[in-house]
């Protein structure tokens, strides 16, 4: 690498915007990544508004990069980082307050934050895996997702609820799965158990097929009450959107989770990407340079699968 400066986009004014910036340096346990795919998420549109009052972010956003999913090469690599220049990664960068993240030409990531990439796949694919697998992961966790529970998700062709939905079947959950008409094949394919149509009475149409109620909802869809009420007395609601969950009524535990870094889970969910247990699903591609596009496609809704920008 010859050039001192890189293209990355930054948020706040509502949209995205291309900027010139310094190539970052990686320091101690850290690695740069030379970007190949980086995800479009919808916590990116937030970001890209400057308006997270509901994260705890005060002030308005005005250059904070955006972008958290990434697939790429190790460029850089500082000590103790654990990985060699050339490797193949991926990696999410979870910070929020940074002003250079996934969507740039290279990205700078601690170690415990990457793993190395399923082999077979692109990088297009790859992009897909980060944010969206460990969110329905530690979302799984935070549900009590042992064998023999039963687990409604909502949402659950979008992006994280398919990757909910395979998980959990994975763990011997038996999933209530709740998305449009149209994609219940999809979703009985991921592995669901029985499956809801966006639109009908949600606690009635659960409760037929799970008499008292699930033990869990993962509420990706974020319906709120609506979801709440297709719980058993005593289980769990997990929202994965700040500000949303509802009151714990009727003795109901109720959490909002939100993606971390975990580079032993990234590395798991890419095992299991390579043994075909989880499956990636691409909706578009977008150059950077068109990232206001992707974000428009995504805010419009509709999407199965993730979008993915390439620099």
């Amino acid at each position: 690498m010859t050039s001192t400066t890189m293209r990355a986009l930054i948020g706040g004014s509502g949209a995205p915007r291309l900027v010139e910036v310094p190539v970052p340096q990686a320091g101690r346990r850290q690695v740069r990544i030379r970007v190949a795919a980086a995800g479009v998420n919808p916590f990116d549109l937030a970001v890209a508004a400057g308006t997270l009052a509901d994260y705890g972010v005060a002030r308005r956003l005005d250059s904070y990069g955006l972008g958290f999913d990434v697939a790429g090469t190790v460029d850089q690599a500082g000590d103790g980082a654990g990985f060699l220049v050339g490797e193949e990664v991926i990696g999410l960068a979870a910070r929020l307050e940074l002003p250079v993240k996934a969507q740039a030409e290279y990205v700078v990531l601690d170690a415990e934050a990457v793993a190395r990439a399923p082999r077979g796949f692109t990088a297009v694919q790859a992009a897909t895996i980060p944010l969206n697998s460990l969110t329905a992961w530690q979302a799984l966790d935070r549900a009590g997702g042992r064998p023999g529970r039963t687990l409604l998700v909502t949402g659950a062709a979008g992006a994280v609820g398919g990757y909910l939905v395979e998980l959990a079947a994975l763990r011997g959950v038996r999933v209530v799965a709740l998305a449009g008409a149209g994609d219940e094949e999809l979703i009985r394919g991921l592995g669901a158990e029985w499956f809801v149509a966006r639109g009908e009475d949600v606690a009635s149409a659960v409760r037929e097929h799970v008499p008292g109620g699930v033990d869990a909802v993962v509420d990706a869809a974020v319906l709120g009450l609506a979801a709440l009420d297709a719980v058993r007395d005593g289980g769990t609601f997990v929202a994965l959107t700040a500000g949303v969950a509802p009151v714990g009524l009727r003795g109901i535990d109720v959490g909002t989770v939100f993606f971390r870094a975990d580079a032993a889970q990234l590395g798991e969910a890419v095992r299991l990407v390579e043994a075909g247990r989880l499956t990636l699903r691409v909706a578009e591609e977008y150059p950077l340079e068109k990232a206001a596009d992707a974000h428009a496609r995504l805010a419009a809704g509709g999407i199965r699968g993730r979008l993915v920008l390439i620099p």
